[in-house]
Formats: C-alpha cells, structure tokens, sequence
C-alpha cells in the first residue's frame, strides 16, 4: 500500500483526501474513479481556500474505516496525524469540539480492530486540543474504546494523573463526572490488585449523589451496593465515608438491600460480635455477594481492635481483646502486631502488666462528627501556639528592657 507522503506542492490535508478517495474508488476502474476522485478533491480544495475546517474533516474520515483495515500501522498513525491536526486551524471553540467528535466518532466506530492503533490517535488528537472540555471528551471516549478493544492496559496508568486531569478539564459537569468516575471503576474492578482504586473511584461517583430525589438516587442504588460489598471484600481497607453518602444512605430502607445496608454498618461502626450475629442469620446473603466468613472474621477482629483503642483510656487490657475478638490468650500479641502492621494502631505492649498502651488510632468512618474534632483540636492547637508566641515576645521584652537598664547604671 502506497504511503501518504506530503510534498510541498500539495496542502497534507490534499493529499490525505486523494489518497483516501482512490483507496475507495480502487476497483471501480479509472474511468469512474479519476472523475470521483477530482471531484473529492476540489471539495476539499473549496474547504481548505474558505477555512471550512469542520467540513473538511468530515470529508476526510469519509473512508476512515477503509484506511484502518487497508493500510498499514505506521501509516494510518500518519494519515491520522495529519487528520487531527485540523482542530489547530481553528480558534473557535466549539468548532474546534465538532471537529474532535467528527474524527473521534470515526475511530472508535470498531474499536475491535487495531485498538490500540485507535487509542495512540485518540490520545494523539488530545494533546493538539487546546478546549479543556474537548481534551475531556476525547479522553472519555479513549476510556470506552479501550474497555471495548480490550485494551485497557494502555489508560490504566493515567489513572494516577487523574487530579490533575480534573484540575486541567476545569468544570466538567455532574453527568459527565458520573460518567467518568464509573467508567475507571468498572475498567479496574477486574483487576484483585487495583481493587482499592476501582472502589477509590466508585466512591467519587457515589459522592457526586448529594441531596437529590429518589429517582435519581435510584440511578446509583447497584453501584452503592458494589461499593458497600467492594469494601467488606478488600482485606486491608479499614475506613470509608460511605455511610454519609445518600447513595448509600437509601439502601437502609430498601426492601431488598436493607441487609447491605446493615452489614455496612456493622463494619464501620460494630465489633466481631455483631457481624457473627449478622452472619449467623444472613450466611446465604454473604454468600451471594462472594463474601468469604472467614475473611470477614479477619477484617472484623482488626476493625474491634480499632474500636477498642477509640475508648479514649489509652489502655486496653489484654483480657479485653481476647475476649472482645474471641481469640485465645497467646493469639492477643500477635493480632496487636497484625493491627500495628496495618497501620491502625500505635502502640506498646506491656507484658508485665498485660495491657496494650495506645498513642494513636486510625479511625473508621471520618465524618462530620471527626471533622468536628479535628476542627476543635485546630482551634486548641493555634490558642497554644499564639500563648507560647506571646509568652516569648514577653520575655523578650523583660530581657531587653533589663539589658537597658544595666546599661544605664554602668
């Protein structure tokens, strides 16, 4: 297949439009395709002389479908190239937003078919975009023509930029954040190592739910149970803001998540004891959700040791936790270590005394009522501050007006 090589007698857009066109006229014969080809050319001459750039694009990716399954990688890279540098001949923003889904709507229309070919233009077309929405549009569309080409391996590392994204998209509205934030979390829920980031992500989308009706609450009542059942199943996250969220909060009175809702509860502000209860009557419910006991057993024994350092005491008698998390008595130390290990505890073991001496907790749900707190020890915290402040300038002043003094007498 014939390369597409610009010369400085023909404009690159030219030459992509008559390359195109006598790819699609090829078995027609010359006697019908020269004609049909001219004719696609002076169209596209007429656009380029009156700037009609959106127009030109839609006449440039008439056959775009034919250069993917026709033309080589490295070709279809440079066709493309030359495509997508259309939206810099405009500076109009919402010309330069219609030209981006002119071509975008062309190349993820078979996203089966050299995927990740798709997905190098569409983040190609991205970066020539100057429009903060338009850069998002095309991102989100690079997120579902990767989830359905089956190559999602290619976005997941933008994930970790995803803050920076936001800041650069600006004001992206609530349907499209949904969008956004569902669209990852589904990508990365597949995956048992990045189950902390799908449910990081699951959470933004729930959290954009906020004082809404029950119907559009509605919306999101299967993905707030998938967030709920995500954060009992993953072993090492011991605290989330689910329950605040009315996403989640309207489960409570739901007639067939109510128990979802419960189990929730149980884990974020409950002991071993209740999720046994909880267990004893509700075996099969865990089970449909894939809910290992046992599992379940773990994570509650460490989120009961949490609750036992939040007593406020500082002190917590070994006999206290053996009973509490109904372990033996040579199991309490090594459950204190697992705890310390996962960093819900600071603490010293005394041993003589069989107490465990707690410096500090991790706590489970941070709420209004932590804010509260943290707000309140803020406070505390600059009134000190400001009197050791004053107290030195005082000294000081006492200092210098002795020195003065001394000063004098000599």
């Amino acid at each position: 297949m014939t390369t597409v090589v610009p010369t400085s007698e023909e404009d690159p857009s030219l030459s992509v439009v008559r390359f195109a066109s006598e790819l699609a006229w090829a078995d027609a014969g010359p006697e019908v395709a020269e004609p049909q080809v001219s004719r696609l050319c002076r169209e596209a001459e007429e656009f380029i002389a009156m700037g009609k750039w959106l127009e030109l694009a839609s006449l440039m990716v008439t056959s775009a479908e034919l250069i993917f399954s026709k033309v080589s990688d490295k070709d279809v890279e440079s066709i493309f190239t030359i495509i997508c540098n259309l939206v810099s001949k405009t500076e109009n923003p919402d010309e330069e937003l219609e030209i981006t889904k002119v071509i975008a709507a062309k190349v993820i229309q078979q996203p089966n078919e050299k995927p990740a070919v798709r997905l190098k233009i569409l983040f190609n077309l991205y970066n020539l975009l100057e429009t903060p929405y338009s850069r998002f549009y095309v991102y989100l569309k690079a997120l579902n023509l990767a989830v359905h080409g089956k190559v999602t391996e290619h976005v997941i590392p933008s994930f970790t930029k995803m803050d920076s994204f936001l800041k650069d998209w600006g004001s992206i509205g609530i349907v499209e954040q949904r969008e956004l934030f569902l669209t990852i979390s589904d990508i990365l829920k597949d995956n048992k190592s990045m189950a902390k980031d799908s449910l990081k992500f699951l959470t933004k989308y729930l959290a954009t739910f906020s004082g809404e009706d029950a119907s559009a609450l509605s919306e999101a009542k299967e993905e707030a149970v998938r967030a709920v059942v995500e954060f009992v199943k993953v072993p090492d996250m011991f605290q989330c803001d689910l329950l605040d969220m009315p996403a989640v909060g309207q489960l409570e009175k739901d007639p067939k998540y109510a128990l979802v809702y419960q189990l929730l509860k149980i884990f974020l502000t409950q002991t071993l004891d209740a999720y046994l209860e909880f267990h004893a009557s509700n075996s099969a419910l865990l089970q449909s959700y894939d809910l290992v006991h046992e599992d379940c057993v773990t994570k509650m024994r460490l989120m009961s040791l949490v609750d036992l350092a939040s007593d406020g005491s500082g002190q917590i008698p070994y006999a206290l936790i053996r009973d509490t998390l109904q372990i033996n008595d040579d199991e309490v130390e090594p459950w204190v270590v697992k705890a310390i290990t996962a960093k819900l505890i600071d603490c010293k073991m005394d041993q003589m005394n069989e107490l465990v001496l707690v410096s500090h907790h991790a706590t489970r749900v941070f709420g209004e009522h932590q804010w509260q707190t943290l707000r309140t020890k803020l406070g505390t915290w600059r009134g000190n501050i400001a009197n050791v402040i004053s107290t030195i300038k005082a000294n000081k002043i006492t200092e210098d007006g002795s020195q003065a003094s001394q000063g004098l007498v000599r």
